[in-house]
């Protein structure tokens, strides 16, 4: 008592100067103290949550990444590490997004400036992983596992495929054959003109070198992310990912169409988060994926083709009321995985609720499905008109490959490919003479056409795809069959390109060829189908004669399209090889698909983004299977 007394007596006998001294260190000491229980605390939370099994749960708060440490290539150490939370846009669900924002919005400035704080923290911590071992090629590290499906437990994360895939990554591409390496330099050849001449636009022009516009954000440079990462050109990537970082905004006045930048953006993100394990490209994925969102606000739920990621408005086209089939039942594959990531079912219901309605309308034949629908009432128009071609062509495979991507387990999916399948069989299969090769025409009202789009060939892929996932082997019969097909599309032109419809002839006679050409027709633009199903045939068979047919492309590619100055062209004219006419064209898909899958069908590692860890989307962006073997 004595003691607490003579203390306020001591105080008062202190100089001015040294109280100022005491009670500065107080001061100093609670602010010490603070600092180290928030320390220990966040060291606590990143703990539990590697006791519980939950490091989805500490990465979705954006408190923490998995760091890795390896020795001579082999991760040895996976742990949890404090970082920044990143800020975001806009909240979960369909924004209501204005665009053009007023000089004296101050909110919407601060939402920026806090963006670009966040991307400046992760581009600092990409930094520094390039300059200690000139970019580390990390696989799906970050967090290929978040989400409430499949949560990974602690002693699983050194093991699980993704990470694996990484390490083989980066030892194939010390061990490029030569074809490969040739596809590496068509890719450089392609991107030195488009960074020359339509760096962040959309599309190179190559003759004129310029560039075109079609949704205004980088399409080519997205598009080919994933390429670049998987053909280990570390230095190009990099400076498209600070591109994306910089640069990408989609808080802007422009329409897109819902299938296209699905499969192109939505996908390239997601893919390119997937192999690289930066969360910039899944925050990116994220707000792109939001303001796609209005597009589902129909009466029928079927959703509008067309959609302002700027306003949020979403309409039909200006000609009709349809959408395609093909469009709104091809961007599954991707909406489920970002909700997978992100924890947000909305994307995945919206997605799902289209498949459901799809699968349960009149209309179809024997699994067939009409190739457009009303947005309005829901139905199938145009009925009685069938075709594998533009319209309708990746229904079939998205069935398919929801069905593996999901483990499986949803069983009207498979049934739905089965019966479409059959119906392929019974009412679309026909063989042209002399050669009798196999094709897949199209149905008007029950009238039969020898028209066969480029585009019908990535079945003989999908076919080969269902087949090694225990489907009957007569699938693969047909595919076999088809890819002959396919290549002979190629094989009985002049420069050795498909035209992009061709008619096969059904008459018995030796003096024509089995593949004719109409004058509208006879346009190549680079498309991918016919190497994408020669990648699954050989990957599936090991025979080498897909190879063999894939390099002929290739060079015919080269030969033909190849434009000195950078990059490659569409052409007019197939048949004519001293006039092939270029276009002044190169699609986005070329450096996306095209040479991706060149590059993989002459690899003979049948684990290098294995069949059984990863499902392509439509425009060949890898995402995983949520169920791996």
């Amino acid at each position: 008592v004595k003691w607490s007394l003579s203390v306020p007596q001591k105080w008062k006998q202190l100089s001015r100067l040294q109280r100022m001294v005491v009670l500065f260190l107080l001061v100093v000491l609670m602010l010490f103290g603070l600092r180290s229980y928030v320390h220990v605390a966040d060291e606590w939370a990143g703990t539990s949550c590697m006791i519980l099994g939950r490091p989805e749960g500490c990465l979705r708060g954006g408190t923490a990444i998995w760091q890795r440490q390896e020795r001579d290539g082999i991760i040895v150490r996976v742990t949890l590490v404090s970082v920044q939370k990143p800020q975001r846009h806009f909240r979960r669900g369909p924004p209501n997004l204005q665009i053009r924002a007023p000089e004296g919005d101050s909110q919407e400035r601060r939402q920026d400036q806090a963006q670009k704080r966040a991307e400046v923290v992760g581009e600092a911590g990409w930094g520094a992983e390039a300059q200690r071992d000139g970019l580390r090629w990390r696989g799906a590290g970050t967090k290929p596992e978040q989400g409430p499906r499949h949560p990974l437990k602690n002693a699983e994360f050194s093991s699980w495929p993704f990470q694996q895939q990484a390490l083989r990554i980066r030892a194939h591409r010390a061990s490029q054959n030569a074809r490969q390496k040739a596809v590496v330099d068509a890719f450089l050849h392609a991107w030195a003109g488009y960074r020359k001449f339509a760096w962040g636009h959309d599309e190179l022009k190559p003759l004129t070198r310029s560039f075109s516009e079609w949704f205004g954000l980088g399409l080519t440079l997205i598009d080919a992310l994933d390429t670049m990462w998987i053909l280990g050109l570390k230095k190009e990537f990099q400076e498209a990912r600070n591109w994306v970082s910089k640069k990408l905004r989609f808080r802007k006045d422009v329409d897109v169409n819902l299938f296209e930048s699905t499969i192109r953006i939505l996908g390239g993100l997601l893919s390119a988060f997937h192999l690289s394990g930066d969360v910039l490209f899944l925050n990116k994925a994220e707000d792109f994926g939001n303001r796609l969102m209005p597009a589902f606000r129909t009466p029928s739920k079927i959703p509008y083709s067309i959609v302002n990621i700027g306003t949020g408005a979403a309409h039909p086209p200006q000609w009709t009321s349809d959408s395609t089939v093909s469009e709104v039942t091809s961007i599954q594959l991707e909406f489920r995985e970002l909700s997978r990531l992100t924890g947000d079912k909305t994307f995945q219901e919206a997605a799902e609720e289209v498949t459901r309605r799809v699968h349960g309308l009149h209309g179809k034949l024997d699994g067939l499905v009409p190739m457009f629908i009303d947005t309005n009432s829901g139905s199938f128009t145009q009925l009685g008109e069938f075709t594998l071609g533009a319209g309708a062509d990746s229904y079939y495979e998205y069935l398919l490959k929801q069905w593996i991507q999901g483990g499986k387990k949803e069983r009207q999916l498979l049934e739905d490919y089965l019966e479409a399948v059959d119906g392929i069989r019974k009412h679309l299969l026909a063989r042209s003479e002399p050669r009798k090769l196999t094709f897949v025409g199209e149905l008007n009202h029950g009238r039969f056409s020898a028209k066969m789009d480029h585009l019908v060939c990535f079945l003989p892929g999908t076919l080969a795809l269902g087949a090694h996932h225990g489907l009957p082997a007569e699938h693969m019969e047909l595919a076999q069959a088809l890819m002959d097909t396919c290549y002979q599309m190629y094989r009985q032109m002049e420069t050795g390109l498909s035209p992009e419809i061709a008619h096969f002839n059904l008459q018995r006679t030796k003096a024509v060829k089995d593949v004719q050409v109409k004058a509208a027709d006879r346009h190549n633009l680079l498309r991918p189908e016919t190497v994408e199903s020669l990648f699954y045939l050989h990957r599936l068979t090991g025979d080498r004669k897909y190879q063999d047919w894939g390099w002929e492309i290739l060079r015919s590619f080269n030969t033909y399209t190849r434009v000195p100055s950078g990059g490659y062209s569409s052409i007019s004219n197939v048949q004519d090889p001293h006039h092939p006419q270029p276009r002044d064209k190169m699609e986005s898909f070329f450096l996306g698909e095209t040479l991706k899958y060149l590059y993989l069908l002459f690899s003979d590692d049948p684990d290098l983004l294995s069949l059984d860890t990863y499902v392509f989307n439509t425009e060949a962006h890898p995402l995983p299977i949520w169920a791996p073997s």
